[in-house]
């Protein structure tokens, strides 16, 4: 699989990361957990991006794939919300760290990462303390934010951060002409999640999951005809994605057996055609909403 470099971390990824969120949501078991990780491993994919948050994905993911940890670039986030009053204290975060090190079987991350923490948190400053003290500790090597909007603006703008985790997708493309120009400025590796959108295709009416629903109300605007052949659909999605300029990994996440490899199959065509991006780029200009903001 094509591997490309992370900003100014330095770091050779692979194109298409792993994303722990749905085995941890969707209580998927250590057994299916461990045979898709080797599987995906043995393929060529080497980052693994996962949180503390998910529940029991760093458990799950330490457990299958510990024994390989020289072999991939491991990427975890702190900033739990069990207690929200407390989620970005300096003891909070601490014990995230902390946390995660021992259920991913390992001393250090590759990159740990601060959680759609605000901006207001951010320009205080003892949140970002905390990361580079971990750094420092060498708990982890690099250190990024992900999340969006003026939170994701301001923590480029302070240069302390390695990373950007960010939402870019054919519904969300508005950080394509504001906030990852200047992230590639700033030499920051550009992470990209939900790069197929959530496959908000594959719903004919509102989906009952809040997390998608702005999403399909994008989708119904768009229309893009490039989506008309649903069996092609998720290509075009993740191709897009692939296709925006500076950005180094997709992070996407499943716990299909087999659907890691027919992601990888897709992402080896590379970037579309510049036509089709063009086409799908003019599409969102023409229908963008003023609310239609970057999705956490």
């Amino acid at each position: 699989m094509e591997k490309r470099i992370l900003g100014r971390t330095g770091l050779p990824v692979t194109v298409l990361g792993f994303g722990g969120a749905e085995i941890g949501f969707q209580n998927a078991s250590q057994d299916e957990v461990t045979r898709l990780l080797n599987s995906a491993i043995d393929a060529g994919l080497n980052v693994i991006d996962t949180a503390a948050m998910y529940l029991a994905s760093e458990q799950l993911i330490g457990n299958a794939v510990g024994h390989r940890r020289q072999e991939l670039v491991l990427m975890t986030k702190c900033g739990h919300p069990a207690h929200p009053e407390t989620r970005f204290s300096r003891s909070a975060l601490q014990a995230d760290i902390d946390n995660s090190l021992r259920a991913l079987k390992t001393d250090h991350v590759d990159l740990l990462q601060l959680h759609s923490c605000s901006e207001e948190l951010l320009r205080q400053g003892e949140v970002i303390d905390v990361v580079e003290a971990a750094r420092a500790a060498g708990k982890t090597r690099f250190i990024g934010y992900s999340g969006e909007e003026g939170a994701a603006r301001y923590a480029i703008s302070t240069g302390r951060f390695d990373t950007l985790q960010i939402s870019v997708n054919l519904c969300d493309q508005n950080v394509i002409d504001d906030i990852l120009p200047a992230a590639v400025a700033a030499n920051m590796g550009i992470i990209a999640k939900r790069p197929i959108a959530n496959a908000v295709w594959l719903y004919e009416s509102l989906p009952e999951n809040a997390y998608i629903q702005p999403y399909w109300h994008r989708l119904q605007a768009l229309r893009f005809p490039e989506l008309a052949d649903r069996s092609q659909a998720a290509a075009v999605a993740l191709r897009f994605t692939l296709s925006v300029p500076g950005v180094s990994t997709l992070i996407v996440g499943t716990r299909t057996p087999g659907r890691w490899q027919q992601n990888a199959q897709i992402a080896a065509q590379g970037p579309l055609p510049p036509e089709v991006f063009a086409s799908l780029r003019n599409r969102w200009k023409q229908h963008v909403q003023p609310d239609w903001t970057g999705q956490v």
